[in-house]
Parts: structure tokens; sequence; C-alpha cells
């Protein structure tokens, strides 16, 4: 059993301030007699089935590194789809993502300790061998202090634990002098200069070769960053320390963590997103487990069990049990507003929460755990792989998946904690999904949309750091490592770091910083083992007892019974609060409920009615919360009454060898032709027009008949293109865009529009492919002659019997979404009748004048007679629950399809009104997050 911090074990009756066992599966708590009884409740998967596992998690790191180190290296990452690798730089920018990428080949160093793990020691001194040789740290280049870390320095100082590790065991390694770790040390000090701000907490960014402020480093203006970036460097820097002896990393770790605690919110010990480096001020002041925070929380627990040192520990159950009290609303786990905690600061959760189950086994508490991991396998069932961001009742909010392994991380810890075998199923199943839809040729592709099933051609570091590591030691026995894994703690990025770091070098002062900040009640803190009859009832069924009512939470009706209504929770009795969806304009009631909320109903002469809040007239502050809640839902829905004529995009697969629908296109839609999300899928071989711009009568007919004719966009209108080829005997169209190097990285997804006249006559599905994805297309035709694609309004399974055919293809990729912000305000929206949506608009108000004093938020909508629900409720992809948040801008052609775009699907804008009586308290509502990991 592993002694975690300087631990001393468990069991004993004195209290003990290292705690558990486990601490490298971060499962660090004691549960010797757990997994016999857990095991009892579900059938054992056999030690071949998974060996089987365990082999083909093998083969498919094999499959992504080998394309990687072949197509991509010595660049950053791969790009699964074209094949080759992503140079900074040298494609389209994708904003914040591409601070990761620091001309390190960041792939290889992020894999190094993930090859000791999966027992490919030789690969594992070749690979060191390139990283020594080729890596160059002194690149005119600006990269994130926080994904520098984790992956950078994380992975030199993993890779240099798992070295002498093999070194001392006398076969590998045996010419190694630490030359990793003085590669780390020349990086952390590189690293140093981001830290020089008056608060302690580090510039986001830095530059590797100019550091921060000087005129070449083009970099060291910004003011902001998140709590995660900043409270995310403990354990690599400490490591650092603690390996070389040079104290002061540590030092500037531990002191953004001290300025962190020192700012939380005092009455709710939580703290918020972003803050401000220079002055300590809360920037957003919405507080989640999510993006922006996650693994500050995560750092807390570890930094206890790497370090030892009790304040860690401390803080971090003075910041769990305040996440138990506002956040956790069992499956759910929802952003709440630091200065009013039981005000929820939007209705969506994002996948990076998916690490939480996780971080509560190494808590030992182990319901919530498994009721949250329930609830996002639930998730995953329904859409094969955990959207980037999806509403409280499951609907898609954010549509892309980048491969993330939070949720494997949490598989596994959950498994070795319990030992229940329904884990080593949900592993299974992650395992097939990730063959079945992700695979391609060249690696595996992050998904650009879960529901349609297209792909983007991006392979992050993480994946290969993270996501083979934990699936392959989740179906590996003790025997098939190498090494102890036990001796060894997980980074944020699932680096290694031994242990006995705890007891090497202790020059940093351990002074109980935290005690300095206020007077804790630790009675409920765990100092000892939990006991394992608490943590585990004596019922083989207990674990499928809490799992069983969350089995239905996600199905094609979305219930939405699992929200808890918060209000419920303070007012026994009372009924639930009005929802947006439900209200009608008629209804004496609902009226009625709104005057008790404090809003007002105006009828304006243009037949609309406004709706605006005054939070002193509300009867009471939990009703005018109510108020506030109705008027953000209405303006949500008013949003999603701007989109309801979208059509949402379609599916080219190619389904030919060798690609076999392994290489799936985002598509453009028509506004005519045959409607592919109601008639079956059109599939058939390509052929290229005659003329290409499809604008007069084709000379090739009898090449096109019975194909799908791929035109140039240009010189005429769309819907003439389509009558030509329909005309030909064409059965469907893909119009190619005539912009070279356009694609889906840089523009919007838009959908072609008639030519004004009636189409009727046009009975044929048409698709848009922008520049970039259609030469893949065109690239095959190239290559192979013969090129079948199948037209879809979502991409479709592959022939199983076609599965290991491999032959590199090329696709599409797109970038990452931005960050929307709508704040609780005042704000004026107009809801039309379905019948006139060129009516709808939505319109923000500027930041009130010193003069509104009520800052009253309004409202206006059309009167109508019935729920407003059924002016927007349309079918999903997939026929089931509707994503009615969709975070795609798309752009609808209206005249020449060579005019520009028309932009649809257009975002609220933030403003900054709030009520008077919560200025300071209440941020926002709904908060669409960056992308911070």
């Amino acid at each position: 059993m592993s002694e975690a911090g300087g631990g001393r074990g468990c069991g004993s009756s004195v209290p003990q301030r290292a705690p558990w066992s486990l601490v490298a599966a971060t499962a660090a708590f004691c549960l010797v007699s757990a997994t016999s009884v857990w095991t009892a409740g579900a059938a054992p998967m056999s030690r071949e089935e998974r060996q089987k596992l365990g082999n083909q998690v093998l083969e498919m790191f094999d499959h992504a590194y080998g394309n990687y180190m072949e197509h991509a290296y010595p660049a950053d990452e791969l790009m699964p789809l074209t094949c080759r690798g992503r140079v900074r730089g040298q494609e389209p920018s994708r904003g914040d993502v591409d601070d990761a990428l620091g001309k390190f080949s960041l792939t290889l160093i992020d894999s190094l300790d993930t090859l000791v793990v999966l027992n490919k020691t030789k690969e594992f001194e070749d690979a060191v061998r390139k990283v020594l040789r080729d890596v160059n740290l002194d690149n005119d280049v600006v990269v994130s202090v926080f994904e520098t870390n984790i992956r950078v320095l994380g992975g030199l100082l993993g890779g240099h634990s798992l070295a002498i590790m093999l070194k001392e065991k006398g076969e590998y390694m045996q010419w190694y002098n630490d030359e990793l770790l003085q590669m780390a040390k020349q990086l952390g000090y590189k690293l140093l200069p981001a830290f020089n701000t008056t608060s302690g907490l580090p510039y986001p960014r830095i530059n590797l070769k100019f550091g921060i402020r000087k005129p070449e480093a083009r970099t060291g203006t910004e003011t902001d960053t998140c709590t995660a970036c900043a409270g995310t460097l403990i354990l690599e820097f400490a490591a650092l320390s603690r390996f070389t002896g040079a104290t002061i990393f540590e030092e500037y770790a531990r002191k953004a963590l001290d300025f962190l605690w020192e700012k939380r919110q005092r009455s709710s010990n939580l703290v918020g997103v972003t803050i401000n480096i220079h002055t300590g001020d809360w920037v957003r002041k919405d507080s989640g487990v999510g993006a922006g925070i996650d693994s500050y929380y995560e750092y807390l627990l570890k930094a206890y069990v790497l370090l030892g040192d009790d304040s860690f520990l401390e803080r971090f159950n003075t910041h769990y049990d305040a996440i138990m009290r506002y956040i956790s609303q069992p499956p759910l786990l929802l952003d709440v507003h630091i200065h009013k905690p039981m005000l929820n600061a939007r209705t969506w959760m994002d996948a990076l929460l998916a690490f939480f189950p996780g971080l509560q086994v190494l808590k030992g508490d182990i319901r919530p755990a498994i009721e949250t991991h329930e609830m996002l396998y639930q998730v995953i069932k329904k859409h094969n792989f955990l959207p980037e961001a999806f509403t409280t009742d499951f609907r898609v909010h954010w549509a892309q998946h980048p491969l993330r392994p939070e949720f494997a991380e949490s598989t596994y810890f959950l498994y070795k904690a319990t030992g229940d075998p329904y884990y080593l199923e949900v592993g299974k199943t992650l395992i097939e999904n990730l063959n079945k839809y992700a695979r391609v040729p060249c690696g595996f592709a992050a998904m650009k949309d879960v529901r349609t099933g297209s792909h983007e051609d991006r392979m992050d570091s993480f994946f290969l750091a993270e996501m083979f590591k934990y699936l392959y030691l989740l179906f590996a026995d003790k025997e098939d490592i190498i090494f102890d894994i036990e001796d060894y703690i997980f980074t944020t990025e699932a680096h290694l770091l031994p242990l006995w770091l705890s007891t090497t070098n202790q020059s940093i002062s351990k002074k109980n910083t935290t005690s300095e900040y206020t007077e804790l009640d630790d009675s409920n803190f765990d100092w000892t083992c939990p006991n394992t009859q608490i943590l585990f009832p004596n019922d083989p069924l207990y674990a499928q007892s809490i799992r069983e009512p969350l089995k239905n939470v996600v199905d094609k009706s979305c219930p939405r019974g699992i929200i808890r209504v918060r209000e419920e929770s303070f007012r026994s009795g009372a009924k639930p609060p009005l929802r947006a969806r439900d209200f009608m304009a008629t209804n004496p009631e609902h009226l009625e409920i709104l005057k008790k909320m404090g809003v007002s109903l105006i009828h304006l002469k243009d037949g609309r009615v406004q709706l605006v809040q005054h939070a002193i007239q509300a009867a009471s502050s939990i009703d005018a919360e109510d108020g506030l809640r109705f008027m953000q839902e209405m303006i949500e829905l008013s949003s999603q009454q701007q989109k309801e004529q979208q059509l949402p995009p379609r599916a080219v697969q190619i389904v030919s060898h060798p690609f076999f629908g392994r290489v799936v296109l985002t598509a453009g839609p028509a506004q005519f032709g045959l409607d592919l999300s109601k008639h079956k899928e059109t599939r058939g071989f390509v052929a290229s027009s005659k003329p290409y711009n499809g604008c007069s009568e084709l000379t090739n007919p009898e090449a096109v008949m019975g194909k799908i004719a791929l035109i140039q966009r240009g010189q005429c209108m769309f819907a003439e293109k389509a009558r030509n080829i329909q005309n030909a005997g064409a059965i469907g169209g893909i119009v190619i865009d005539d912009n070279e190097g356009s694609s889906s990285d840089t523009a919007p997804l838009f959908q072609m529009a008639g030519d004004g006249k009636d189409t009727d006559d046009i009975k044929i599905p048409m698709l848009f492919l922008f520049s970039k994805e259609g030469s893949i297309i065109l690239d095959a035709i190239r290559e192979y002659e013969e090129v079948e694609v199948l037209l879809s309004d979502k991409a479709k399974d592959r022939d199983p019997e076609m599965e290991n055919e491999e032959q590199p293809s090329s696709e599409n990729d797109s970038q990452n979404q931005s960050a929307e912000q709508i704040t609780s305000s005042s704000q004026e929206v107009d809801l039309v009748d379905q019948e006139s949506p060129e009516e709808s608009s939505l319109n923000s108000e500027p930041e009130s004048s010193p003069a509104d004093m009520d800052n009253a938020a309004s409202v206006s909508a059309s009167e109508q007679n019935s729920n407003p629900t059924e002016n927007h409720e349309t079918t999903s992809l997939d026929g089931e629950c509707t994503d009615l948040d969709n975070q795609l801008q798309e752009q609808s052609e209206t005249e020449e399809d060579s005019n520009p775009n028309v932009s649809w699907g257009k975002k609220v804008q933030p403003i900054d009104s709030i009520l008077a009586d919560w200025n300071e308290d209440i941020e926002a509502f709904e908060m669409m997050e960056k992308d911070e990991l």
C-alpha cells in the first residue's frame, strides 16, 4: 500500500495526515474488502477478455502513435484526415487552441510515459533519444503557460521519472544521465517570467524565446487568466524543485495557489472562472467544476497527496464542501454565482467536468461519483461521445468532441476503487466507439459534430498522453505493467510523478497558510481512511441501486424530471416556478405569477408584448430570483426561435474502397431539393459535370447519369445548377466552393438558398462543401477513379466486414468554438409567431447609464394563444432530442451563389446592466466557455 505524501498507513485510531491507497489511480482510500463486495453485484469479465481488450488498446495506440511519427513528427500534432503535421503558423489559426503548440514536438513529449505504461520500453528509449536530439525549447513562439506546463514540462518530468526507474532495473536506459530533467529545468526557467506580477498569478501566455513584455515577445499585455490556468502548476513545479533542488519553482507555484485561496468568495468558499492577474478581482464570477476551474481543485488534493502539506487538504475540503452544497445537484453539476450560490449561472454542463467523479474517488465520496459518472455514460450512449457541452435535459449544446479522456479517467478510478466489472463494460464501449466512429486511416480524428458523425482534422496530444493510458490500465493486471503504478501519482495530463518526492529536497516552508485566511471547522475533514463498511454497505447490488434510477434519464423524450428545481429545496410544498416554455400571454394565472416575480406585461402598439422585470416589485427575494430565471429562459427561447429556420448540417460520407465510411465531411444544406432529414439517404458514385460550373446544359450527361454530380460554385444560381444536373439524370449534387483554400476552419457553415422562384421541381438532394472538403473527394477521384459517397443527414455506421481495411485519406477540420457570454441584465427580446420568422429580432441594450436605477430586465414577446414551445419544436438529426441551442454560426446565400453569405444563427451579445440590489452578485445567466484544455 502506497504512503502518499509521507503517509503513515491506514486503520490507526490516531488521526493521520496522509490518507490512503491507490494514489497512482487517484483512488486514495482503503478498499481492501470493498472489491469483493462490489464484484458480487455483476458478472465478472474473464481474464481472457480483459487481455483481448488490453491488446486492442495497444493496437489502437500503435495506430495513433505510428501515424504521428510517420506523417507528422517533428510537428506538434498530427492532422489525421490530411495525413500531415500541424505546424504553428502554417495552418489557419484556431485561436486559443493553438497556444498549446510551441514547435517542440508536443505529441512525442506528451506520449513519453505512456510508452512505458504500455510496456513499449524500446520505443520509449528511441523516443527519448529523438526528444534530446530534435526538440528545441528556444522558439520564437507565444504559448500557453498552462498547456506548456501540464503537457511539456509534465511530459518531460514523467519521462524522466520512468527513465530513472528503467535505468535502476538495469535493462534499458543505461546511458541516461538526467537529460530530460535538464530540459525540464530549462523550460521551467523559461516559464518563470510569466509570474512577474504583483499578485504572483502568472500571465496566461509567454514567448519561449523572449519572455514577457519585450517588443519581440508579442505578449504580456493580458490582464486576465483562468483559475485553473493559475492553479494547475504545483505538481509539476514542485516536482521540478524536488528533482533538481532549485526551490524557486515550487515557491512560485505555491504563491499563486495562496493568492487564489485568499481571493475565494468568503461566504460561499467558491472561486470564479476568470481573475485579474494584477488586482485579484474576479472577472467572471460563475463557479463550477468544469472548464476554467477543474484542475485547480484537482491539484489542491493531489498536492497534499504528493507533498504532504496539510494546508492543501484543508483548502480542498473547504472547497469540496461548497461544491457539494451549491454546485452538486445529483447527478448534475451546475455552475452557480460565487456571491449568490443558490442561483444557477447556466443551464448546461461542459465535458471537462467528467474528471470530477475520479476526483471524488480520491476524496472517498463514492456515491455522487457513481451518480455523475452514470449520467455522463448515458449521454455517451445516446451520442457515442460526450459532447463538449450539453444541457440539463441532455440536449447537445456544443456538438464537438476532441477525443477528451476525462470520462475514461473517471471510469478507471471508479473501477480501481470498487472492482465493479460494470466499469470494464463501460471501457469496452469507449473502445468500440473510438474504433467505429473516430478511427481513420491516419490515426483518430476528433468529432466535429457528434450528431452527424463528421470529423475534425485534429488529434490532440492529450489523446495519446491520457486516453490510452487509462484504458490500458483499466484492463491490465498488475503483472502486465513493468513497474508498480501505485508508487506514482497522476498529474492532470496523466503524467507520472513518484511519491518519494514528498521526502526529497524539502526546503520549502510548510507553514499552514490556510489558517491565516480563515478559521476552519475541520470536524468533517477526513484525516484517516474512510470506513469501508460506510463506503460500501454490505449489499452486492449497492452500486447497481445507485445507477439504476439514472438509466433512463437520457432517453428519446428528454425527460426533465431529473432536473432538481432549486426552489423546492427551501420552499417545501411550493409549486415549481413558471418556465418560459410554458408561458401564455393570455393566461390570467401566468400573468399573476409574473406579477409576483416582479415582471410587468406591457402591450405595444405594434401588437407585441413587452415583459419588464423590477426586482424591487417582486413579492420576495426568492420570487425575484424566479423572475430572473424566467427572463433568462425567455431570452434563450427567443434565440431558439431565431434559429428555427436554420437547417442542420448534413454529411457526405465516402463509403468506397479504401475509405469504407471512415471519412465524413460536414456539408451545408440547401433550402430546396430532397430533404435528407425526411427521406432515405442518397448513395452513389460521383462524377464531375461538364461544364464544371453546371450553369448550362451538361455536355456529358452519360457521365453523370445515375450518379452524384460534382459542380463548382459560381456564375449562376444554385437552383439553376441543380436543375441542369437533374435534367442530365444525376441523383444528387455536391457544390464545391470556388474560393481556393476555404474550409470549415475559417468559415461558418452556410445553406444554399433558392433563386426566389418556385423550386418544387428540384427533386434531388443538393449539398455544399468548402474547397478543402471538396478537394478530398477530387483527390480521391484522381487516385482511385471510382469514388462512392453517401449523402445523409448524419453519418451512417460502417460496414463491419470492411473495418480492418486501411488506406490514408483526408478530410476537413474545424475551428474551436468561440466563447459566448449572456449576462443577466436589461434585455429586450422579440418573439414572433412561427408564421413570420423573418420579423424575429433579438436586441441587446447598451450598458445602463447611472440614471437606470432600477436596471430593468425586459422581454418583448408576440402575444400568443398557445405554448411557445409549439412554435419551435423540431426533430433532431438522430430522431431523438433536438439541440435547440446549436452553437454553429451558419450562413445562407440569398442571391447568386457567388455573393457574400448572410450570417444566420446570431448570438446574444453580453450586456452589463444588472439588478441594482444584486449588482455585484449576478454576472451571467449563460456563458459559453472557451476551450481551456
